[in-house]
């Protein structure tokens, strides 16, 4: 199933193999003013990098966990100390898992789309130990942890390519998930969002709804919904029907550091946006490329945007308009963005999960070092 949505990538993937020769993917860089700029950046080989994430802890340090999606893997992978990695350990799941995600230090699950579950981790250790496997009854693209209060988990799966969203509610150890409201051992509760409503994402504020909640891009229905925290089985809320033409596809939502913004990466059409979470205004953001599949706001105004083996960062005035926009070249299709002090120097990382990368780069997931606006390239 996962073929499907790879098949735009993998189109851009090939064009960008004949350009390679002439793209710089670390090292020193010339800016505008011809100062070089040296981009440092750690490289791991996780091919098809479709979902994960890092957490650090002073225990343990910094670890990536990530799924493999055409190996069918669950890998964990020890960042540091200083810049560097290793891989701690690998388990096989079920076909094309598509997200992972940390619960706690000690506790991790990834969806899997062909045992249409969420399956549950320990982390002993330097070990992955299955825990359980909760059946949400669809393939999930993706997993996110919404909720977490006294060894409580409220977690939200969302499909690869359907309506329909899971709400679990998960105890570890208990031998079946149960649905929020409670309900029967074994059952879980699906609601109708949109077509596609990938990546979905916690936000602190919404128009009309100050305690927040979960806000989604719709990949097929060019619609960003929100459903309240006090209401996570209602309705979803219309944010924004994406005008223009129907080619265009609202891919990623991600909220900026202070909960003003919710940017959204269009991909095709040439522009991105933002919604003001106050007023829920929009803003267009013109974009030098066919637009984005991955967005990541540094600040309010400071943002980056990920399309097909590159990155462009843009700093943006109060009305929307481009200030300055600056580069960084990845390895792949970057998809996936975090932000995280990695090597612990007090500066924040970029962390790319590319979900297909170019063959000969291995590099399915990238820590691009910071300080990330101040390294991009000005061209």
């Amino acid at each position: 199933m996962g073929w499907v949505r790879t098949l735009h990538c993998g189109v851009l993937l090939a064009t960008a193999v004949i350009l390679a020769a002439c793209q710089a993917t670390g090292g020193a860089h010339t800016a505008a003013l011809g100062r070089p700029i040296q981009v440092e950046r750690l490289k791991l080989d996780v091919p098809d990098a479709w979902g994960g994430e890092v957490r650090c802890t002073a225990k343990a340090g910094c670890r990536l966990l990530a799924v493999e999606h055409e190996n069918s893997m669950l890998v964990l992978h020890q960042l540091g100390p200083g810049r560097t990695s290793r891989l701690l350990d690998k388990q096989k799941l079920a076909y094309h898992p598509d997200g992972a995600a940390w619960l706690e230090d000690d506790l991790v699950v990834a969806s899997v789309e062909a045992s249409h579950s969420l399956d549950v981790y320990r982390v002993e250790g330097e070990r992955l130990r299955l825990l359980e496997q909760i059946d949400v009854g669809i393939p999930p693209r993706d997993v996110v942890v919404v909720s977490s209060e006294q060894g409580r988990y409220r977690l939200l799966a969302t499909p690869y390519s359907r309506n329909e969203v899971v709400w679990v509610d998960y105890i570890p150890g208990e031998s079946a998930a149960r649905s929020v409201p409670k309900a029967p051992a074994g059952q879980v509760t699906r609601v109708k969002w949109c077509e596609a409503p990938w990546h979905p994402v916690r936000v602190e504020r919404a128009p009309g709804s100050p305690t927040g909640g979960v806000a989604v891009a719709c990949l097929d229905e060019q619609r960003v919904l929100f459903v309240p925290h006090d209401d996570l089985l209602g309705m979803p809320q219309v944010l924004l029907k994406v005008p223009g033409e129907e080619r265009i596809v609202s891919r990623q939502a991600r909220i900026s550091p202070s909960g003003r913004w919710l940017y959204v990466a269009l991909e095709l059409g040439g522009r991105n946006l933002r919604i003001d979470m106050d007023s829920g205004a929009f803003q267009w953001i013109i974009a030098p490329t066919p637009g984005g599949v991955s967005t990541l706001p540094l600040t309010d105004d400071v943002v980056v945007w990920g399309f097909d083996t590159s990155l462009y960062l843009q700093r943006l005035s109060s009305g929307g308009e481009v200030l300055e926009t600056r580069w960084l070249d990845v390895s792949g299709f970057p998809t996936g963005l975090q932000l995280k002090d990695v090597d612990g120097d007090g500066e924040d990382d970029l962390i790319v999960l590319n979900s297909a990368s170019l063959p000969q780069k291995k590099a399915g997931v990238e820590v691009i070092y910071g300080p990330v606006w101040e390294r991009a390239q000005v061209r």
